[in-house]
């Protein structure tokens, strides 16, 4: 039976399917027969808003690596515009320059604009003196200003990450499909060129 959309549902949506089923299932139990039919509508809405959450980081990351509005559209079965409306990102939310949140009044600031290619450099810049990224939006990162200086890694979310904290480092933002990593290093930040 065909979707929506007229696509033939493949053997990767069923297994999809499955495993959302299940994670959504997991430990709820049958008593006497039945599920806790509340327990699971609680948890489907949970799942719902985690697929939604992982499909703006999906497309954020795409329109970073460079897709087009009009691409993505075509993937999502909607147009460009509808595209755009429903995932674009004001360029005037969260835009102030510092903000006085954060754990003692930190000093914070987006970086940016970065896409795939050059995000990790402008990162690792920034690492040096004493920025860590602690959030990310459509071409750029926010990030937080310490006393020391961080190293900054990127890696395809697949399971947990704790086998990264072996080697010391953290999840610093979570931006479906990516890992950003942070470590800090210890050193202390180095300090700003002087530009006249």
């Amino acid at each position: 039976m065909a979707d929506a959309d007229g696509r033939q549902p493949t053997k990767s949506d069923d297994t999809l399917g499955d495993t959302l089923g299940a994670a959504i299932l997991g430990d709820l139990a049958p008593e006497s027969g039945q599920q806790d039919h509340l327990a699971i509508v609680r948890r489907t809405a949970q799942a719902e808003q985690e697929v939604r959450s992982l499909l703006r980081q999906a497309v954020a990351s795409a329109r970073g690596a460079g897709h087009s509005w009009a691409v993505l559209g075509a993937e999502l079965g909607m147009s460009r515009q509808a595209a755009q409306q429903r995932f674009g990102e004001p360029r005037d939310q969260d835009d102030a320059e510092t903000t006085d949140g954060g754990p003692g009044n930190a000093e914070e600031r987006w970086l940016g604009p970065v896409t795939a290619f050059d995000e990790m450099g402008e990162l690792a810049l920034a690492g040096r003196l004493g920025w860590r990224t602690v959030g990310a939006g459509m071409l750029r990162h926010r990030v937080r200003r310490t006393p020391t200086q961080w190293e900054h890694r990127r890696v395809v979310w697949t399971g947990s990450a704790a086998r990264f904290e072996r080697d010391g480092w953290v999840v610093g933002v979570r931006a479906f499909p990516w890992l950003y990593l942070v470590r800090d290093t210890g050193l202390p930040a180095e300090q700003p060129p002087i530009t006249s």
